[in-house]
């Protein structure tokens, strides 16, 4: 998998996102040796990968930059890497709420510039990123990220940025809500008189394993939830209450669309 990788991987910080992207990178054959990691703190990341405190005084051509810090302190990102980014560099930005054109305002001869929403499973490559490119990018700098994305599990590209709010909702937010809804699964054990314990080990490997299954199945999730379902039987009546009145979409939907509209309000400096 090594011709997948860039030349050179500078990354702008390394928190809990950055990290675990660096971290399947470096499972799947990215040699630590091309990678640099700019952290003020010059706290070690991992063996064979440099961490540097002050920013260098030339990027190699072909060197793709992840930004993983903090949104608000672009501007002061750009102004010291912003020299050194060159055509031959790609901007890869995980940056919440950071439209390509301020990127673009804030990078202007750098090569394509994408944004990225990752969530956390990309560490065990198991997690989806969101992408979307400059409409002047070329076909080569997207097949690039593609390679790059693909060890972190499902990309997809979104075609109208405006829709980033959304799929953070959706899939950035989404772990979250899952992980809730896996405790909410194995409360409701207790609740019904089973070992708090057992109730939680049961609730998450019942999750883990029917997740597996739609994952690999032919069959949309909601044929295979009907076909578990037998006329009459006990898994019909309680699907009989979470369908009722469209209530779990209802709910669903409501989770989601506070996300997003907070996420616009974030946007707005709210």
């Amino acid at each position: 998998m090594n011709d997948i990788w860039p030349k050179k991987l500078f990354l702008v910080g390394c928190g809990n996102m950055a990290g675990q992207m660096l971290t399947r990178w470096l499972a799947c054959g990215l040699d630590p040796a091309r990678v640099t990691v700019l952290r003020p703190s010059g706290r070690a990341v991992v063996d064979g990968v440099q961490v540097v405190t002050t920013y260098p005084a030339s990027l190699a051509p072909g060197t793709t930059v992840l930004l993983g810090m903090k949104p608000y302190q672009l501007g002061d990102v750009a102004t010291a890497l912003a020299p050194q980014c060159g055509e031959g560099t790609t901007l890869l930005s995980i940056l919440a709420g950071t439209p390509l054109a301020d990127l673009r305002r804030q990078f202007p001869k750098a090569g394509p510039i994408v944004r990225a929403m990752p969530n956390l499973p990309v560490g065990l490559g198991q997690g989806v990123t969101a992408l979307h490119a400059e409409a002047a990018s070329s076909e080569a700098a997207r097949t690039a990220i593609d390679a790059l994305i693909a060890p972190l599990g499902l990309a997809e590209w979104i075609a109208d940025e405006g829709q980033f709010n959304e799929v953070t909702a959706l899939s950035g937010c989404g772990p979250a809500f899952l992980f809730r809804f896996v405790d909410a699964l194995a409360r409701a054990g207790e609740a019904i008189g089973l070992p708090a314990d057992q109730a939680a080990r049961m609730a998450l490997a019942t999750v883990h394993g029917s997740a597996n299954m739609a994952a690999q199945a032919s069959d949309s999730p909601a044929v295979l939830a009907d076909r578990v379902a037998s006329p009459g039987g006990m898994t019909r009546e309680g699907l009989n209450i979470l369908d009722a009145d469209d209530r779990l979409l209802k709910l669903l939907t409501d989770t989601l669309s506070a996300a997003r509209d907070r996420g616009e309000e974030m946007a707005r400096g709210g």
